[in-house]
């Protein structure tokens, strides 16, 4: 069966008197992979719950192919979800799990059968169909878990977090797997994870919730490089924040000069917002470079600070620099000292400039 599109249409929902999603607006294309993405407490499990039916809305419509859905029961809305739990039955085997919303349609067990074989298969699960659940690995689990939902054949597919208790290494294949699978079947999913990486390799479009409002949607690379706000920014990962003096100067502004840094000449469309006097400018630290505290072009903002802290992750160093008061992490592949006087090296392309205060939101 072919996916189906979903248009939320300024949809609410609370819980009591908070009202957690505010009039949220999305249009999702039939067989299109969107990624719910935000902290906690945003909202995006909230609306993965009211898509799904287990969270009524207080205000808006759900649509599924043009048609309101917002009264039916979870199991008239024809998807299926993917708990981050797994919610399997313990006392059934991994077979009778994948096969139990069929038994609960009505389907002979001949038929049955013939479906669970078809799931098994699919999901790499051939021999442990007798095996409790209870004695299988959490990527095994995770995979009845989804030969479950798509055992019913939904137009929607709904996960919410359905990776978070694997580990590392798991979850990066499971990831590829799921993201093959939906492919291949041309169903529509709608994932809920607090994982950037996990949104990015994943989802065809990322929605960034905040406080209950979306505040970005975009494909991957566009949230990525092209955030829409000083939280967006921070949220993908540049979370370097630096506050610059800025005066326009014709068509274009000054950044920078001072103590501390050099001065730059950016275009006006650089900035979002309409700078008042200062700019904030976001930078992810494996997009800086560290350098000779003078060095640097014209187009180069050069921050003047020393090394503070060095740490090995693995592939290159990470370093903790000190620039006045303020600590930025910057990645490099060579080995310096701490205590060293370096400049970090910021050409405009990997600035995010915002007018305004900065945002102090987390970057998980």
């Amino acid at each position: 069966m072919a996916g189906a599109s979903l248009e939320i249409d300024r949809v609410e929902a609370a819980y009591g008197a908070v009202k957690v999603l505010k009039a949220v607006s999305l249009a999702v294309r039939p067989g299109e992979f969107v990624a719910l993405l935000g902290s906690s407490g945003c909202g995006k499990t909230t609306l993965l719950r009211a898509i799904s039916g287990f969270v009524p809305v207080t205000g808006g419509r759900i649509l599924v192919d043009g048609k309101d859905i917002s009264g039916l029961p979870p199991d008239k809305r024809d998807m299926a979800m993917v708990f981050q739990s797994y919610a399997l039955w313990p006392h059934m085997t991994a077979a009778g799990n994948i096969g139990y919303g069929l038994k609960l349609r009505g389907w002979d067990k001949a038929r049955i059968a013939e479906r669970v074989g078809q799931m098994l298969a699919m999901l790499k699960l051939d021999g442990l169909g007798d095996r409790m659940v209870t004695q299988l690995s959490g990527g095994q689990r995770q995979r009845v878990a989804l030969g479950r939902a798509l055992a019913v054949d939904p137009r929607i597919l709904l996960l919410d977090e359905p990776l978070s208790n694997l580990d590392a290494r798991i979850r990066e294949d499971v990831r590829h797997e799921i993201k093959a699978l939906q492919n291949k079947l041309g169903i529509t999913a709608i994932h809920v994870t607090h994982d950037r990486e996990e949104a990015m390799v994943m989802a065809d479009r990322i929605v960034i919730l905040d406080a209950g409002e979306i505040a970005q949607v975009g494909a991957p690379e566009e949230v990525y490089n092209r955030p829409a706000s000083a939280f967006v920014a921070s949220f993908m990962g540049a979370g370097n924040i630096i506050r610059l003096d800025a005066r326009s100067d014709g068509d274009a502004i000054l950044l920078g000069a001072g103590e501390l840094s050099n001065q730059i000449r950016v275009p006006a469309g650089a900035v979002s917002g309409a700078p008042g006097g200062q700019v904030i400018a976001h930078f992810r630290g494996e997009a800086a470079s560290l350098g000779a505290p003078d060095a640097g072009d014209p187009g180069t903002l050069v921050l003047k600070g020393r090394i503070a802290q060095a740490s090995y992750p693995g592939g290159h160093w990470r370093y903790g620099v000190a620039v006045g008061g303020q600590h930025f992490m910057v990645d490099d592949p060579r080995r310096l000292s701490v205590g060293d006087a370096v400049g970090i090296g910021l050409p405009l392309s990997s600035l995010h400039l915002f007018a305004g205060s900065v945002h102090e939101g987390g970057t998980s």
